[in-house]
């Protein structure tokens, strides 16, 4: 419980400025949805005993008037006290919708959000080596690869997956992403200087249980089950990818001019998780660009962002970046930066009797006799004959290419030479 964000105990605990907090109440009210302490608690992620005391303020500032007891908006059964905006009310609503047309959970505060984020730090989970073989079970090299991408993991620094396409590196990765187990904390929202940026993304962040769930269904009466902090999302770590479609504009804050608030760009919503760069070197922008973005952060791990006014301010940097290239590093980066990236890992293609069993395994699969014979076949003809690489990739291009030609010609599935030329041309190109 040590580690759960707790609720607020006071306005004051919440960490945000009165006059700001009655902002958000008011914006959320006028939405015409929302006229009782407990749709506003729900709406705003706040205790309901907090949101009262605010009810309160605003009515001592003559904000909302009361309006009697009755069947609460949106459904609800039960009778509460019913609130709604005064004509002063409104007003503020208006000026504070001016400001920002920000509704929803209330934001923690920056200093909060960069604390938690310290806390739930990356490296502070160890992976041991039976976890890490788990996940990569399966894989070409696993041995190998246990063995350098364990130290990667638990260090939470920096790392590069290498080598010819097809092998697998996108795949190592997201094993990567899913090796974590521990449970981290990401705020719907947080304020800097006057701002709010949003975090809490639902296509990136895979909310779990919080540990205090359980603790509340086997103690439904306890005070201390109801402690956890509904600002705070519990997720799995989070797994962000991205390729070829990377510019550095998606790096900064995302201000959006209409509702003049923010949203946390991709390598913030990755934060005590893992930022994938796929195919790096095919982005839009220069690698030597994208990677001059990340030199201080990497080196430091704090990373600097900035505000449409001009403010600055800072964030710890703690997530596992993951750079995956088909090209040579050599080509993509000076030695500078290579001394820069801890781990580099080279994510090898098959030799000729690992290709085989994958060849038997994809075939076996799909109920498709692969005799030895034409396994050797197949290896001569693409490495030898017309000097390809093995790949991974290849044992079950061949075989899908083979299976929708006998779905064509309406015979069962079999293999002969004549289908895995036909299979084996279009997986060769160079001579289009």
């Amino acid at each position: 419980m040590g580690m759960l964000p707790a609720a607020p105990a006071s306005l004051e605990d919440i960490g945000i400025p009165l006059t700001d907090l009655l902002d958000l109440m008011t914006k959320t009210m006028a939405t015409g949805s929302v006229d009782t302490v407990t749709r506003l608690s729900e709406e705003m992620k706040l205790p309901p005993r907090l949101v009262r005391e605010l009810m309160q303020e605003a009515n001592s500032r003559m904000l909302t008037e009361a309006m009697g007891v009755g069947p609460a908006a949106g459904g609800m059964a039960a009778h509460q006290p019913r609130f709604s905006l005064s004509v002063r009310g409104r007003e503020w609503a208006q000026q504070a919708f001016a400001r920002n047309g920000y509704v929803g959970p209330c934001p923690v505060p920056l200093n909060e959000y960069a604390d938690r984020i310290r806390r739930q730090a990356i490296n502070t989970e160890r992976v041991p080596p039976d976890m890490v073989a788990r996940a990569l079970s399966g894989l070409l090299g696993a041995e190998r690869l246990i063995a350098q991408i364990g130290p990667a993991i638990n260090s939470g620094r920096t790392m590069l997956l290498y080598g010819p396409p097809g092998n697998g590196k996108t795949t190592v990765a997201q094993l990567i992403g899913s090796i974590f187990e521990t449970t981290v904390y990401v705020p719907h929202a947080f304020e800097v200087g006057g701002q709010i940026v949003r975090v809490f993304d639902p296509d990136i962040h895979r909310e779990m249980p919080s540990p205090e769930d359980a603790f509340h269904a086997a103690n439904p009466t306890s005070i201390r089950a109801r402690g956890l902090d509904p600002r705070w999302v519990p997720c799995a770590r989070p797994f962000v990818i991205t390729g070829g479609e990377l510019t550095l504009e998606m790096l900064d804050l995302g201000f959006n001019p209409v509702t003049r608030f923010y949203e946390a760009p991709l390598h913030v919503k990755a934060l005590n998780g893992i930022f994938l760069i796929d195919d790096f070197g095919r982005q839009l922008v220069r690698p030597e660009t994208l990677l001059n973005r990340w030199i201080v952060p990497m080196e430091s791990r704090v990373d600097y962002l900035k505000l449409q006014s001009g403010k600055s301010f800072s964030l710890p940097f703690d997530e596992l970046v993951v750079f995956s290239t088909n090209m040579s590093p050599h080509q993509l980066m000076d030695p500078a930066f290579m001394r820069r990236i801890p781990y580099k890992i080279e994510v090898r293609g098959p030799s000729e009797a690992e290709f085989a069993g994958i060849f038997r395994r994809v075939a076996g699969r799909h109920g498709l006799p692969a005799p030895e014979a034409a396994i050797a076949f197949v290896i001569h003809e693409v490495a030898h004959t017309r000097g390809m690489v093995l790949a991974g990739f290849q044992p079950g291009f061949i075989v899908e290419q083979v299976l929708a030609a006998c779905r064509f010609q309406g015979v069962p599935p079999r293999i002969d030479e004549a289908l895995l030329l036909a299979a084996i041309g279009n997986l060769d190109t160079r001579g289009a």
